[in-house]
């Protein structure tokens, strides 16, 4: 009777660390460890990621950051090109959402043990600058360079040879032949990396709902 009862203890612990962890917001139940996808424009830098990582329809994003519920409140640690790597509030980023799309995805249970070193190691990464190269380094981080290496100690995401050939022309996408020319750069085909859609196709993460923004 007495171990059954401490078994029922750390059982309602465990479900009230659960309904503590989560937070209603914008018409979607998020949590701390969460990814927040951004959808892909039609132009610029973000459509020119989309354009040549696309893998399905139903998938075209060209952002990522994670999640991180603190007393009820939602932030975002990510790292995107006019800040670099940085936490900032999640209204910050989503009441001026007009025309944006935001959608959370969220770690199966069998690997949401990772998420506490996870954000660790994203806490750790912040304050470094913003990978524009997207070749791989230990100094500057991409956005999805900045989420797969938070996880990188479980293994979760793949790095996999990057391509920057337009699937229309089957050649270097003329977007990122200017872009890298700026930087007096080869355009990195073929070398390690990762891009949001091919992080929001990994089998151990599902989606969970899109975010309701201003309209």
């Amino acid at each position: 009777m007495k171990k059954a009862t401490i078994l029922l203890i750390l059982l309602g612990n465990m479900l009230l660390l659960h309904a503590q962890s989560n937070v209603e917001y914008k018409g979607v139940s998020i949590a701390n460890g969460d990814f927040l996808f951004f959808g892909a424009q039609a132009q610029n830098l973000s459509g020119a990621i989309n354009r040549v990582t696309q893998l399905k329809d139903s998938i075209s994003f060209s952002h990522i950051g994670l999640i991180e519920v603190i007393e009820g409140v939602p932030y975002l640690l990510h790292s995107i090109g006019n800040k670099g790597s940085v936490k900032e509030s999640l209204d910050n980023l989503t009441k001026y959402g007009k025309g944006q799309q935001y959608v959370v995805y969220r770690i199966d249970s069998i690997h949401s043990h990772a998420i506490p070193r996870a954000m660790e190691i994203a806490h750790e990464m912040l304050g470094k600058p913003y990978n524009w190269s997207y070749k791989l380094n230990d100094s500057s981080y991409y956005c999805s360079d900045f989420v797969e290496r938070a996880f990188r100690p479980i293994g979760l995401f793949k790095l996999e040879p990057m391509t920057f050939k337009n699937p229309v022309t089957g050649e270097l996408d003329e977007f990122w032949v200017k872009f890298y020319a700026k930087q007096g750069l080869e355009v990195p085909e073929g070398e390690l990396g990762c891009n949001p859609n091919g992080l929001a196709a990994n089998p151990n993460i599902h989606r969970v709902g899109t975010l309701q923004t201003t309209k």
